[in-house]
């Protein structure tokens, strides 16, 4: 049997639980990549695929699930911190409850916003992109990145607001960079 034959009887076989299983873990649709994925791993593995391969199969896409999360994790971090650095540029923190209130406030506000307002706010605060740079990274115009970079620093502002931030601390504005 070639390893064709082999990963087309494998894929049969196995990929509605592992699909199933991705799904229960982070959702159909991203499910549906994290199987892609680890259908490809399977793939460039297809040697070493021990007997019965689902058990094997799953741990990949645990795996890859996990790398997700990470990303995914390092990512909300970064954009809290962009959050944190807009909420305080216009405030003086003098105390340490101040902080701990704002940065709070800042995850609470991130939180509400999408994943790709997190990731513009991301390209430029941690990453320290520059328009084109981070414009050639989401595969748009420096244009349109900088008009979605308004409009998600203006989200963040007004998720801000939402949460009572600036309510606490009349101070505190986010200015635009």
């Amino acid at each position: 049997m070639t390893d064709a034959q082999r990963f087309r009887d494998l894929y049969e076989e196995c990929h509605p639980r592992v699909l199933a299983y991705a799904a229960g873990l982070v959702g159909r649709q991203v499910g549906e990549d994290i199987t892609s994925e680890t259908f490809t791993v399977a793939w460039r593995r297809m040697r070493d695929i021990p007997t019965p391969p689902l058990p094997w199969l799953l741990g990949v896409a645990r795996n890859l699930t996990r790398e997700l999360r990470r990303r995914d994790g390092r990512q909300y971090a970064l954009a809290a911190e962009e959050a944190r650095r807009l909420i305080t540029s216009g405030a003086r923190v003098d105390d340490v409850a101040a902080d701990v209130t704002e940065r709070a406030a800042a995850l609470q506000a991130l939180a509400g916003l999408s994943a790709a307002d997190r990731e513009l706010l991301t390209l430029v605060a941690w990453h320290g992109l520059g328009p084109k740079q981070a414009a050639r990274v989401l595969g748009c115009t420096t244009a349109t990145f900088s008009v979605r970079l308004h409009r998600a620093r203006r989200r963040l502002e007004r998720a801000v607001d939402a949460v009572g931030f600036s309510h606490a601390h009349p101070k505190a504005t986010v200015k635009e960079h």
